[in-house]
């Protein structure tokens, strides 16, 4: 095992007087978060094939944005089944779940005949999508000790934009394969999810919920792989009397007013994450460039620009969002986006090619703040007793954001052009204030720790 000393513990356990086995707890984690892999795909993967869909199925505007958007209904469907199914059966088989419907709906997207079949395909990778987003960050929280625990679960944030990045590669690679490019593009994601249902085979079940389940034996054998003896005591302690007193949760339960504050805090973040507007930019980088002259060849370059970028900076978050915390980082995203967003929509509307600076800034701005720091806290905020049921609403919400924001911007863009970025720069001047008046730092303490802080 490898000694870790804790830094930035700021009045939680003393993580400084135990040994932990680092080498394992990153191997689960990158393991689980290979979810956000396939979620990263799923989300990329769209914008490359979407030039070759709208002349396959004669895409307009609304058809458009609902194809793009299908996923996010699927995933809405995902979120409240991975809920109730972690709970009732633990994280991992929600997890291997989410893999097999990752697998079949690649092979369905690669072969669909119509524009409805296609559409039907990506609402059930979708379900995927929703229960890994959920599943992956709550299952890695629940494993890693509170001084790592937000490195780790950026680790999840980390493959989402390796699973855009090299997804926008392919995407770019293949698009002199013809008109029918676009079904290698989904085809091709079965690979990854049938490495991930193997990995998924591997992990051992949350000590968490083990503990949840009754099952103390076995929550005790998996935290002695995490960590030394101390470790081990201190943990079983601390989970049990979070747990003390529980009975079966219920969705009801997160409307309790010693819940409810919390919840209404995810269900912000969660929201204000999509509706920032960033991801019209992931999901429609190709109608941007061809607003301001691109060809099809330079529009698939530049979401390999995004790809890259958004890379980079996932990594400075996860370097950042232990020593510098989560609320800073937030509040840096939201600040920023609002600024950026002024000039995008200047240079835009002078079809300067300079605007290709800035939405990379807007994307870097988003994966060193909101894109990881989020799902950190969401899976930092809820009490032990409603996790699973308070993540599963926090993240529906992500989600049905998501739809609003990617059904309605090429309706929006059709008619007001660049001056749709100026909602979205409105909406980070809120989202700022939100953080500032309603997110309290989390940074360094363990789960149980933060239900009395947050509740």
């Amino acid at each position: 095992m490898a000694t870790i000393i804790s830094s930035g513990n700021t009045g939680g356990s003393d993580t400084s007087k135990h040994r932990f086995n680092t080498s394992y707890i990153l191997g689960i984690s990158f393991v689980s978060a290979l979810g956000g892999y396939l979620f990263g795909f799923d989300f990329a993967v769209i914008a490359g094939a979407l030039p070759f869909l709208q002349k396959h199925f004669h895409l307009d505007a609304y058809w458009e944005g609902f194809a793009t958007g299908s996923l996010a209904l699927g995933a809405i469907i995902g979120c409240m089944v991975a809920g109730s199914v972690s709970d009732k059966y633990g994280r991992k088989p929600g997890l291997l779940i989410a893999a097999a419907i990752f697998a079949l709906s690649s092979i369905a997207m690669a072969f669909s005949f119509s524009r409805d079949a296609f559409i039907a395909a990506r609402f059930c990778a979708g379900i995927g999508v929703g229960m890994a987003s959920v599943l992956s960050p709550m299952y890695i929280a629940e494993i890693s000790p509170a001084h790592m625990r937000g490195r780790m679960v950026a680790i999840n944030q980390l493959t989402i934009v390796l699973g855009i990045l090299f997804t926008n590669l392919i995407n770019y690679g293949l698009r002199n394969y013809g008109e029918d490019a676009w079904r290698w593009m989904f085809g091709l994601g079965f690979i990854p999810s049938v490495l991930f249902f193997i990995g998924a085979l591997w992990l051992p079940e949350s000590p968490r919920w083990l503990m949840k389940a009754g099952k103390n034996a076995q929550a005790t054998k998996v935290l002695e792989k995490i960590g030394d003896a101390s470790f081990v005591n201190e943990s079983v302690s601390h989970i049990a009397i979070s747990l003390k007193g529980a009975v079966k949760s219920r969705y009801a339960d997160i409307f309790k007013k010693a819940v409810l504050p919390a919840v209404l805090v995810g269900i912000g973040l969660a929201v204000f994450q999509q509706l920032c507007g960033i991801n019209t930019v992931f999901n429609y980088a190709p109608k941007i460039f061809e607003s301001i002259g691109a060809s099809q060849d330079d529009q698939l370059l530049q979401t390999v620009f995004i790809g890259g970028v958004n890379l980079a900076f996932t990594i400075l978050a996860m370097l950042l969002v232990d020593k510098l915390g989560r609320k800073p980082l937030m509040l840096i995203g939201a600040g920023g986006l609002a600024v950026v967003y002024v000039i995008i929509v200047i240079l835009l509307g002078n079809h300067s090619a300079h605007v290709s600076w800035f939405l990379l800034a807007s994307i870097g701005i988003y994966a060193m703040s909101l894109a990881p720091v989020t799902w950190v806290l969401i899976s930092e905020i809820f009490p032990n007793k409603v996790r699973g049921e308070a993540t599963a609403v926090a993240v529906v919400s992500l989600w049905a954001a998501y739809f609003i924001l990617v059904f309605t911007f090429p309706v929006l863009f059709e008619q007001l052009q660049e001056r749709s970025f100026y909602i979205y720069s409105v909406i980070c001047v809120l989202g700022f204030f939100f953080v500032w008046r309603k997110v309290k730092e989390t940074k360094g303490k363990t789960l149980e720790e933060l239900e009395k802080v947050i509740t």
